[in-house]
């Protein structure tokens, strides 16, 4: 299976308890540094659902982390449900958010209410079980995207899946770590023009 590559950091620091002793599930809990731009970790954590978030991080009433990026790949994560809200129970701004790590789970789509965060410039998405590139579709609605991984998912295996995603997503400048040329937009747009009305009328019938 691919590495992850992403290389940012984040220190944390434990939770705060006055005098009394933590029994060894708090100690495991972690409440992030919180000045602005570092990122929210929760990789590597073993979680299959949003909610679990909260079970991962121990905050003081009133207390939220002020961040632009949130890690959560190498977890299980198979759905978005309950994303929104259980961010805005953790993250100060989370439709601020620029960033989301969500590499290395077992996402089969791309929930539309990632729409909602309109801010993301940076989405990855490589290792996870996304079978339909018309999934891209809903990235669109990402008016700041700038930087997208997805390979490692199924999709990277269909005919003409690069130029179908940059099609898609012309603003684009990465695509699965690699730089977005001219001559491949060039390419995108006329692989669209002969391809793209075939994948809409089979898209109608199903």
């Amino acid at each position: 299976m691919l590495k992850n590559t992403m290389d940012m950091q984040v220190s944390v620091t434990p939770v705060p308890t006055g005098n009394s002793v933590q029994n060894s599930k708090d100690e495991q809990k972690k409440t992030p540094s919180t000045p602005l731009n570092s990122p929210l970790d929760l990789s590597f954590r073993c979680i299959m659902a949003p909610t679990d978030i909260l079970d991962e991080i121990a905050l003081q009433p009133d207390q939220k982390v002020n961040c632009k990026a949130v890690r959560l790949n190498n977890n299980s994560l198979s759905s978005f449900e309950a994303f929104e809200e259980t961010l805005s129970q953790v993250v100060r701004h989370p439709l601020e958010v620029s960033w989301f790590d969500l590499s290395f789970n077992m996402l089969q789509n791309i929930d539309k209410v990632i729409a909602k965060f309109r801010n993301i410039k940076v989405l990855y998405l490589h290792g996870n079980s996304i079978e339909s590139l018309e999934e891209i579709n809903k990235l669109a609605a990402l008016p700041n995207l700038i930087t997208l991984t997805l390979h490692g998912n199924p999709i990277e295996s269909e005919s003409g899946y690069r130029q179908y995603v940059l099609s898609r997503l012309p603003g684009l400048k990465n695509l699965d770590f690699s730089g977005v040329t001219k001559q491949d937009r060039s390419i995108a747009e006329t692989w669209f023009k002969m391809h793209g009305p075939k994948r809409g009328r089979k898209n109608k019938r199903s």
